[in-house]
């Protein structure tokens, strides 16, 4: 197999029916399982910590929300600089790379866990190196737009993210059904004491590491072996950097907080806001049912805006978004009295759902936006078009990662601002109400300048 392709030309026909299409449609479902693998790295921290304290790690529970909070910072940090890595390195090159490295923190957390007087600051190190799994979706997503046309980018984005954020669900469904079990024998060590009050049993808590192993393995082989680079896709960091002077690229990065920030922040802090607000209730039941909602609605997202428009889409989630926080805030205790979990946990799935839908949409309108900038800046010819429509390709699979670094800092301030709100409050509704202020400000910009009929680019 060829891994550079030198020619690439998914907005012709032919091309894609003949050729283009078969290689895209391969390179998307290697892709999608790395990225399964990242994001399950990532929000590993938000069931782990849940048993630490009953095995006999003494941390309080701040020092437990920090570990929860850090791989998002972490992550949405490195994905600024991931954003710029698959047209300086080739996607199948830091597909591999990227994935492999995966297998530090996995195998880091399986051996830490092993012992409670592990320091803080090792657990601290540890869940900074997750955020390997939150960069490697700007790479990602970069590096997916790159070989698809205009008229299915939505759809193939859509794709990759929403199955790619299932392993959020999948870490949050899997990591309590595997710490209960000696899966590794001896090679996997010795289980720990698991108890709370009189009830006591054995756990494996290095399996929420170990269990990821094999499978990030396999998936690095079967992106360094299987996927492609596009010569087409090379470009220089500072070539991409121009993207930094685009209006549009901020604005989308404030819609994108919105939608993939909420659904990677209610991800991350769920359990605990459960575990606070309901006592009663066992967080792990539940929590992987909302990152499920949110990545299986993605695709929909994606589908729905290349049918009908994404900023339609993304007006439309914003607002049933503010309507699904003043459902939850209905639904919550007040002074530790009344509340309701299924009616909070029905507001809640809500929500996620409608992230999903928002982050769907949200990456199908930046490439129209780009594209259409680019044909306008362009002159009339069939020459000046065509390398309108390849700069405006490149153009936006940097703004596609970028965004979504940006929007990923979501997984750090909302888990934070529950713990910030209790604090402050003595409740969580503080953080609430302000979720509601930024939605409504989502509501106004993506209005403005894409939704109404003489926006500035209308998509």
């Amino acid at each position: 197999m060829t891994y550079l392709i030198k020619h690439w030309e998914p907005e012709s026909a032919s091309f894609w029916q003949q050729k283009g299409r078969a290689v895209a449609r391969r390179n998307l479902w290697i892709s999608i399982p790395a990225l399964t693998l990242a994001f399950a790295i990532w929000q590993v921290w938000s069931v782990a910590v849940l048993n630490m304290p009953n095995i006999g790690f003494g941390y309080s529970q701040n020092q437990l929300f920090w570990l929860a909070a850090l791989p998002a910072l972490s992550g949405a940090t490195l994905r600024i600089f991931y954003s710029f890595m698959v047209p300086v390195f080739g996607g199948r090159k830091w597909t591999a790379i990227s994935t492999a490295s995966l297998l530090i923190p996995a195998v880091g957390i399986g051996f830490a866990v092993q012992d409670p007087s592990t320091s803080y600051v090792t657990m601290v190190t540890l869940a900074l190196l997750c955020g390997f799994g939150g960069g490697n979706f700007s790479s990602s997503m970069a590096n997916i737009s790159f070989f698809f046309p205009k008229a299915e980018k939505g759809t193939a984005l859509g794709l990759n993210a929403g199955l790619g954020n299932l392993g959020v669900s999948i870490v949050q469904f899997v990591v309590p059904i595997v710490i209960t079990m000696g899966l590794f024998g001896q090679l996997g060590g010795d289980p720990q004491h698991w108890a709370k009050g009189a009830l006591s049993k054995q756990m494996w808590l290095q399996n929420a590491g170990f269990v990821w192993v094999p499978f990030i393995a396999v998936s690095a082989l079967a992106a360094w072996f299987g996927m492609n680079d596009l010569a087409s896709a090379k470009s220089s960091f500072s070539e991409q950097a121009v993207i930094f002077t685009r209006k549009h690229n901020w604005l989308m990065c404030w819609l994108y907080v919105g939608t993939f920030g909420s659904f990677i922040g209610f991800s991350a802090g769920f359990p605990l806001l459960v575990k606070g607000q309901f006592p009663e209730v066992d967080p792990t039941r539940y929590a992987f049912l909302g990152p499920l909602v949110g990545a299986l609605t993605r695709p929909l997202g994606g589908w729905l805006a290349d049918k009908i428009g994404g900023a339609k889409v993304t007006q439309a989630a914003f607002s049933l978004m503010v309507l699904g926080v003043l459902g939850v805030i209905f639904f919550l205790p007040h002074g530790g009295q009344g509340g309701s979990f299924t009616g909070f946990f029905a507001m809640f799935l809500c929500l996620f759902a409608l992230t999903g839908i928002g982050n769907g949409s949200t990456f199908m309108q930046v490439p129209a936006i780009f594209l259409t900038l680019h044909q306008r800046m362009a002159g009339p010819g069939e020459a000046a078009q065509k390398q309108a429509t390849q700069d405006a390709t490149r153009e936006a699979a940097a703004v596609l990662g970028f965004t979504s670094a940006i929007g990923a800092y979501g997984g750090f301030f909302i888990p934070k601002s529950y713990g910030t709100s209790i604090a402050m409050t003595g409740g969580v509704e503080a953080a609430l109400y302000v979720f509601i202020a930024f939605y409504l400000s989502c509501l106004a910009i993506n209005g403005w300048y894409y939704a109404r009929k003489k926006a500035e680019v209308r998509c």
